[in-house]
């Protein structure tokens, strides 16, 4: 039977948050920008300060506010596509290997140590292991990654005793 420790819903909101925010943010300075100039405008005496009284130029302030929504917009579509591609990914611990992705992949036998001493704490174990070319590699997985990582963990600590 197979234990699955899927991405944590704490990951995913916050991801939704800072999206939300950045194109809040684009929003908002594109208005600035572009509208502010409008006499039907909320802010039209955002507009009046900074171009109408500086003899018609735009000053620094306005200038961001023109050139800056386009990258607003990129890392909040960026971070959308992030939080795709990490939607369906999740930790298994089957009866033979622990798997942390399709490329990483431990075996029970070559894992030689659990930290588990921040688990209740602070919410992390740490993994030691030798890999396939015979080094030693730390792994800390932490629950604010992972949603049911108390399973997998007991279910390690089961594998290895």
């Amino acid at each position: 039977m197979a234990i699955e420790a899927p991405v944590s819903k704490f990951k995913k909101t916050n991801l939704k948050i800072y999206i939300a925010i950045l194109i809040a943010l684009a929003l908002i300075f594109a208005y600035d920008g572009y509208l502010s100039k409008y006499k039907w405008s909320m802010r039209y005496g955002f507009y009046k300060k900074h171009v109408l009284e500086n003899d018609g130029k735009p000053t620094s302030t306005m200038q961001f506010n023109r050139k800056s929504p386009p990258f607003f917009a990129g890392a909040g579509a960026l971070l959308l596509v992030y939080l795709l591609a990490i939607g369906g990914k999740k930790i298994t611990a089957d009866e033979n290997e622990l798997a942390l992705s399709r490329k990483v992949r431990i075996d029970y036998d070559s894992i030689q140590k659990i930290d588990k001493t921040h688990f209740d704490t602070r919410g992390f174990f740490v993994i030691t292991y030798k890999d396939k070319n015979g080094g030693e590699v730390n792994r800390r997985l932490s629950k604010r990654a992972h949603d049911n990582l108390e399973a997998v963990l007991d279910h390690l600590v089961a594998k290895i005793s």
